[in-house]
């Protein structure tokens, strides 16, 4: 049969590549896209929302999947709402934004109950309301933007606009250009001052920016942090080179023209992979980190320890683990332990806290945060959680085990490992329920059952979901 012949099964011939279609939008996938169908065939368009009539072009169809790029709304339904971001459309870092909010929520929420259910993890067990934001815009605590060689050029702008620099986030599968980003809704108030400084400043300067191509040039990474709670802003600056005759000079300008820096940092990273993490760094101007408040306690944030971007919403995550936690009098073991912000918070109502980490500079901050806070009932084991794990749960039945683990979920090899160790309780914490999912059923064989599941969102207008699930033995 042909591509372009009438199905067997009563649908139409698939849209053909480059086509222009017409949709009526019925839903949210799983990566956040708006989904509906086109003569039979389902189509996924980011940016497209539920009760939406929509044109789409087809850009890619791969082994049954077709995906689309949002041409218009055509007939926007009850939930469409206006952008407040002029980069939606293409960033895609929170390609939310025209969907109503309490919308978001119900997607989300659904998506979890689907997947739970699929996994027959519930039982009796209900899916709560998912804990959204009052005002969920201007939430993110900390921004990694790119510098480039290579500006990507957005529909509208003149023609011959200068494409040779930029300063800000790399277009969904394109990494040899950056969009130019001049201003952004979720991140802190006062981030887009200094963002667009930096833009400014680095060409008054004549300082080059890396060439993903070539791998020359100076600037590489702005990683833009603030504590929420004591207004403190830190600057990372990543470049290929010291270079202090460029560098310093740049970095006092702009600390003067953005006298709300509190501290910059500059890290200096030769090597080819793109990331915001220097092998050697230089603390510029103030002390090198910042400070942050949060469950009462103060802690100390260097510009690559790890911290959870929404301060606001973090601190109802905690609650949501305390509320796990009432009780408990017992010692309590901290996976992926980060910066210590879950151990810690607790620490003062059981009775010890052992925390794992690999990432160095977080057990750094870690200690520094226990000894600021007089807290002398916590220790933090530095490396591999894996190769630790096994000699921290010795005698571990009666303990209260926390797992925070990466998006990717826990290690194969680490629950085996937790399931021998028997803890009395399991709470886990996860920002990627598809890996979670995965996990619970393992322990689920293994002898654990879901009592509680309680959603919070960190990540307004992006499909992300954060989520805390509570297991027993039995």
């Amino acid at each position: 049969m042909s591509e372009n012949s009438t199905q067997i099964d009563g649908r139409g011939p698939r849209p053909a590549k480059g086509s222009q279609v017409e949709m009526r939008v019925e839903g949210i996938d799983d990566l956040g896209r708006g989904y509906g169908e086109v003569d039979g065939h389902p189509v996924a368009v980011r940016g497209a929302v539920p009760g939406s009539l929509v044109r789409a072009q087809i850009r890619r169809r791969h082994r049954g999947a077709i995906g689309g790029q949002l041409e218009e709304v055509l007939e926007p339904g009850p939930l469409q709402r206006e952008a407040r971001c002029p980069h939606v459309g293409t960033c895609g870092g929170c390609s939310f934004q025209t969907y109503d909010y309490a919308g978001q929520l119900e997607s989300l929420r659904g998506h979890l109950l689907e997947k739970l259910q699929e996994a027959e993890l519930l039982g009796e067990v209900e899916v709560e309301a998912v804990l959204g934001m009052e005002v969920p815009f201007g939430y993110r605590n900390k921004m990694d933007f790119t510098f480039g060689n290579r500006r990507w050029i957005e529909v509208g702008e003149p023609e011959g606009v200068a494409a040779d620099f930029a300063l800000g986030l790399h277009v969904p599968g394109v990494y040899s250009k950056v969009l130019d980003v001049q201003s952004c809704a979720i991140h802190f108030e006062g981030a887009d001052e200094i963002l667009n400084a930096a833009r400014e400043l680095a060409r008054e300067h004549g300082l080059d920016a890396w060439d993903t191509r070539r791998h020359v040039g100076l600037l590489r990474h702005l990683v833009l942090r603030k504590g929420v709670n004591t207004g403190e802003i830190l600057v990372y600056l990543v470049t290929s080179v010291e270079d202090a005759e460029r560098v310093d000079p740049y970095a006092a300008d702009l600390v003067k023209r953005c006298p709300g820096i509190t501290t910059l940092v500059q890290g200096i990273h030769s090597r080819a992979a793109s990331v915001a993490v220097g092998d050697e760094e230089r603390i510029l101007h103030g002390p090198g980190v910042i400070h942050e408040v949060l469950a009462g306690l103060t802690f100390t944030l260097s510009p690559t320890s790890f911290f959870q971007t929404n301060t606001v919403q973090a601190a109802r995550l905690l609650e949501c683990i305390h509320s796990e936690v009432q009780s408990f009098e017992g010692r309590v073991l901290d996976l992926y332990c980060g910066a210590g912000t879950i151990g810690l918070s607790l620490a003062s109502a059981v009775k010890e806290v052992v925390g794992l980490e690999s990432s160095a500079s977080s057990i750094r901050d870690a200690r520094a945060n226990a000894q600021a806070a007089g807290i002398h009932n916590a220790s933090f084991v530095e490396g591999d959680v894996l190769e630790n794990l096994a000699q921290c749960t010795q005698g571990a039945q009666g303990d209260l085990c926390i797992v925070d683990p990466p998006r990717a979920g826990l290690h194969p090899k680490v629950i085996p490992i937790l399931l021998a160790a028997a803890p009395a309780r399991l709470i886990y914490v996860s920002c990627n329920p598809l890996s979670a999912v995965r996990d619970m059923e393992h322990l689920a064989r293994g002898g654990y059952r879901l009592v509680r599941v309680q959603p919070v969102d960190l990540f307004p207008h992006t499909p992300h979901l954060e989520c805390v699930f509570t297991l027993v033995p039995g």
